[in-house]
């Protein structure tokens, strides 16, 4: 195969240049007051599909847990096993009032998330999700108040949590506060390494200076155009490499059309950034903790082993995504969900022990997201979309051991009740975002610019972090 400066570029064109952090040119900024001391980062762990939030918090006291039962008693009677009452895991909060009397418990496969809550390394957050102003459910039916666009849309609430609008939005609240981050000076090294993914993702992480870098478990991405040039191609892909770069850095490639200039420029600080990543992550010493095995656990290795390397890579701030599918348990919830709170429960307790061994816990705090919750009523092995859901903050800088938001009962036609056990949020994910935000060093007004909606908000009367 003949390798040409306008082979090369049709090459390029057609392929994902993975690893090349996208570039805008900062509008005007006004000053800010964002606090970039010291270093802090925030992990996303999104739970594509939908988690069974009714399968997580599980009542316990036994009136509420005999209602539990009989509603998903299909369900149930194909896990006697695991969600019989002795067997799961009571959870004692120190002083919250959201129960009003009520007892939970986690399901036996958290028995690691179960021990972080009782060392108050872990909060749970009730029955968060996408709002635009606070919703009763009279107002729900009623149609009298806003609702988020396309509720119970996959694409589209993933979208809304990450973005606040539906599918085919630009920016995220991620991208947004890393913005604030990198207009305060944070990241002495540039933006590259200030959002980072480990698997696809939506526009949680993009900004309007931030770009999501990809990592793996195994180091940068890889870029899918060599790929196409090794066909045919002898020798060490270290020479291909070089090849790439001197043509692209041929002098006289000034005169081409403008778009292969941009792709040409974004495709060699692609490669450069690769390399600065790659050099980083060899550089750090190997962490003793031991990552179970799995998608989950293998990304937030990656993301851990990234953090080890924050020195190398200047950077003081940062924001990470990563992802596990399968929540969308339309049927066989109860042969399929226990495996994946599992992956979670072993995954999230190995990130935690390794931001100990490093010496990070006060700095590092991980959140979850997920589409939506999923419907207290069961369609005969399954469960359907919902809305409202729990999620997990887990961190050293957490006050944890506490339930935040609330926590409707297992029951129908409550007061949360849009359908079905169908709960309608009671924090937005507006409100959720800005304590993150805060913590992690966002001013009043950068909050208000990322999260569209919190004006509409109260504050949390306590904060979880």
């Amino acid at each position: 195969m003949s390798l040409t400066r306008r082979s090369l570029m049709r090459l390029m064109g057609a392929s994902a240049l993975a690893g090349a952090a996208t570039k805008l040119s900062p509008a005007t900024f006004t000053a800010h007051a964002a606090d970039t001391s010291g270093y802090k980062a925030l992990v996303c762990v999104f739970l594509y599909g939908g988690l069974d939030s009714h399968d997580v918090l599980i009542p316990y006291d036994q009136a509420s847990y005999d209602d539990f039962a009989q509603i998903r008693s299909a369900l149930i009677a194909q896990q006697s096993a695991t969600r019989s009452r002795s067997v799961l895991l009571p959870i004692t909060p120190a002083t919250s009032t959201v129960l009003q009397g009520r007892e939970l418990a986690l399901p036996p496969e958290m028995s690691n998330l179960k021990t972080l809550f009782d060392q108050q390394e872990a909060a749970i957050i009730g029955n968060v999700g996408p709002l635009i102003e606070p919703l009763t459910r009279e107002q729900f039916f009623a149609e009298s108040v806003r609702t988020p666009p396309r509720l119970f849309s996959h694409n589209d609430q993933q979208a809304v949590w990450q973005s606040s609008e539906p599918e085919g939005a630009q920016f995220g609240w991620g991208g947004l506060f890393a913005d604030a981050m990198l207009n305060a000076g944070a990241n002495s090294g540039g933006a590259e390494f200030t959002t980072i993914t480990t698997e696809e993702v939506g526009p949680f992480l993009t900004g309007q200076i931030a770009a999501p870098y990809r990592v793996s478990a195994s180091g940068s991405a890889q870029v899918d155009v060599l790929d196409e040039l090794n066909e045919g191609i002898t020798g060490e892909r270290a020479d291909l490499l070089n090849e790439i770069r001197r043509q692209l850095a041929a002098s006289d490639y000034n005169g081409s059309h403008i778009l292969e200039r941009d792709i040409a420029k974004a495709f060699s600080e692609g490669l450069d950034t690769n390399d600065t990543y790659n050099l980083a992550k060899a550089s750090i010493t190997p962490l003793s903790t031991a990552f179970p095995a799995g998608p989950l656990a293998g990304q937030l290795k990656a993301v851990a082993e990234t953090i080890s390397a924050r020195t190398q890579l200047m950077a003081s701030r940062q924001i990470f995504f990563v992802g596990l599918g399968g929540f969308d348990t339309h049927s066989a919830q109860a042969s399929s969900l226990p495996t994946l709170l599992t992956q979670i429960d072993q995954s999230l307790f190995a990130f935690n022990t390794a931001m100990k061994e490093l010496g990070l816990s006060q700095n590092v705090t991980l959140f979850t997201a997920s589409d939506f919750g999923r419907t207290l009523a069961v369609n005969g092995d399954g469960t359907d979309h919902g809305w409202g859901g729990h999620q997990f903050v887990i961190g050293g800088a957490v006050r944890g051991g506490e339930l935040y938001g609330s926590v409707p009962p297992a029951a129908f036609l409550h007061s949360a009740d849009s359908g079905g056990g169908r709960l309608i949020p009671s924090l937005a994910v507006d409100q959720y975002a800005a304590e993150l935000g805060r913590w992690f060093g966002l001013s009043p007004t950068e909050l208000s610019g990322a999260l569209p909606n919190l004006g509409n908000f109260n504050p949390l009367t306590t904060s979880f972090i």
